[in-house]
């Protein structure tokens, strides 16, 4: 039995990653805070040390953007001292680690796609402490795959999909941001592409290192992301509102947000033959768990 170990067990991903259908011979454990502090490095390397497994999917991390911003401490201990740990670990113990990061390492000016080498400038703390938590596993010799992704929905935890679903219960309109734009990402898709390359990694010694990007395909905006919620929501019978377009400047906050965090697929397409559906689908699939099949 190959074992896969993957911290945030109990997050987006971390779900998705239990759900997913692994295939014979294969197995997957999560961890989440209550089984290993990710600010106890010590603890992180012993987890490791125990011996057993096949890789490491390191998915945990302190995604609170705002509050990372005054708590900043806490944002680095955890998005890149924890995966340094892991790092670490995973090279002493010879076994490969896939370090999930984000697209706020990038400041959002390109007009088009993020590639995966194009230069990073994160704009706040949290994407600070993520890009930190990619160089600690970029240099550490561990054989690795930084996977970085954007705008991840599930029909688990908090997120876009259900805060506007729950917000339509009881508002006739809402108002989002019309000028941040994005790929979305299903949990659930990027759980799979996260068990793909695993395999290979463990499978395949000659399988690359190195950094891509996944999300669903199809740009769009927030305020779009909302309309076509809740277009595929009313043919499912569930909650829908109008959309007011507002600008970034209308909706202030702590931690400012790329304006463009679109992401290129071409490496993941090239590298790992992974070609990623486009976004509407995957958000069918949601809604499909969340209010039922379409009537």
């Amino acid at each position: 039995m190959k074992r896969i170990l993957f911290t945030g067990g109990n997050g987006q991903l971390g779900k998705e990653l239990r759900r997913f259908s692994w295939p014979d011979g294969w197995e997957a454990v999560g961890v989440d805070i209550d089984d290993l502090d990710l600010r106890d490095t010590d603890a992180i390397a012993a987890k490791v040390a125990e011996g057993g497994w096949a890789a490491v999917i390191s998915g945990g991390a302190y995604t609170a953007v705002d509050n990372a911003e005054r708590d900043v401490v806490t944002a680095w201990a955890v998005n890149a001292l924890a995966p340094a740990a892991l790092a670490q670990a995973c090279r002493a113990a010879a076994i490969p680690m896939l370090q999930v990061s984000t697209d706020y390492v990038f400041n959002g000016r390109k007009a088009g796609p993020w590639d995966v080498g194009d230069p990073v400038a994160p704009l706040g703390v949290y994407g600070a402490s993520k890009l930190g938590g990619e160089l600690a596993v970029a240099t550490s010799g561990a054989r690795h795959a930084i996977i970085r992704t954007a705008w991840v929905v599930s029909a688990h935890g908090n997120n876009f999909v259900k805060t506007m679903l729950r917000i339509a219960e009881t508002k006739d309109t809402l108002t989002v941001v019309a000028d941040q734009f994005g790929t979305p990402t299903a949990a659930a898709d990027l759980a799979a592409t996260l068990a793909a390359i695993a395999m290979q990694l463990v499978g395949d010694r000659a399988a690359p290192s190195g950094i891509w990007h996944f999300s669903n395909a199809g740009r769009t905006s927030w305020a779009d992301f909302a309309i076509e919620i809740f277009a595929q929501s009313a043919r499912r019978g569930g909650p829908t509102a109008q959309v007011l377009p507002i600008p970034t400047s209308a909706y202030p906050t702590p931690a400012r947000r790329p304006a463009n965090s679109e992401l290129s697929h071409s490496a993941i397409q090239r590298d790992y033959g992974i070609s990623p559906r486009p976004w509407q689908a995957a958000l069918a699939d949601i809604l499909d768990e969340l209010l039922g099949k379409t009537i």
